[in-house]
């Protein structure tokens, strides 16, 4: 199987949130780390290359320190790492970034046909949770969102979910999207020798050029959403 998995380098949510004068959230403000809703997804890619054989890709779209999050499915097992990175891309709405990714996708299968993307559940500084489904739409591929399991067999797919009231098993033909719930597994950590192995694998950079998008189809000036008010809203402290 060729799996493609979807990651998001996200502020630390353990930091102090800070937005843009446009209202967005202020990327620069730390480090960042891995969004960790897409741990899960990079758990299950893992488990059935294991079971199936075959490679994960991890993917990514964002600045230059968004490629921490490609390195940390490296070295916990990926195979291959894709970074698309462009400065027409800041600012871009789920929609551009549905598209952006789709458009990589597909590139990635020019090297063999991709059989499955897989991602998070939703990024933890965006929660709109709709990616995968416009992800789906650009690749014109079935979707099926918040698996707790999923098995393949042959040219298809079982999706289980778990509903509020319900236990729900979807089927659909490969190649499809995949969005996978925290339920799903426990994600593994990276350990020396996959550190030592990611040391060894490239991540390649594409830009908006490599994919064939215009800069006017992404970024502020091709995003059909904007934000139009941003406030913190603190939480309150645990009554002991």
């Amino acid at each position: 199987m060729q799996i493609v998995v979807c990651v998001k380098h996200v502020p630390d949510v353990q930091s102090d949130r800070r937005f843009t004068e446009d209202g967005r959230v202020d990327r620069d403000q730390d480090a960042g780390t891995l969004n960790e809703l897409d741990e899960y997804a990079l758990e299950a890619a893992l488990v059935l290359v294991e079971a199936h054989g075959g490679e994960v890709t991890v993917l990514t779209m964002g600045p230059a320190r968004a490629e921490d999050a490609v390195r940390r499915g490296l070295q916990v097992g990926a195979d291959h790492g894709v970074h698309v990175r462009d400065e027409t891309l800041e600012g871009s709405d789920v929609f551009a970034t549905a598209r952006v990714l789709a458009s990589a996708v597909r590139r990635v299968g020019e090297r063999a046909p991709v059989d499955l993307v897989l991602t998070g559940t939703s990024s933890l500084d965006g929660q709109m949770a709709v990616l995968p489904a416009l992800l789906g739409a650009e690749l014109g591929w079935p979707t099926a969102p918040l698996a707790a399991r999923i098995d393949v067999a042959g040219a298809s797919l079982e999706v289980h979910r778990h509903l509020e009231d319900a236990e729900e098993t979807l089927v659909a033909p490969l190649p499809a999207v995949v969005s996978i719930t925290d339920r799903a597994n426990e994600p593994r950590y990276p350990n020396f020798k996959g550190i030592q192995a990611a040391r060894k694998k490239s991540v390649e950079l594409w830009t908006l050029a490599d994919l064939a998008i215009a800069p006017n189809e992404v970024g502020r000036s091709g995003a059909r959403t904007r934000v139009a008010t941003s406030t913190l809203r603190r939480g309150t402290a645990a009554c002991c």
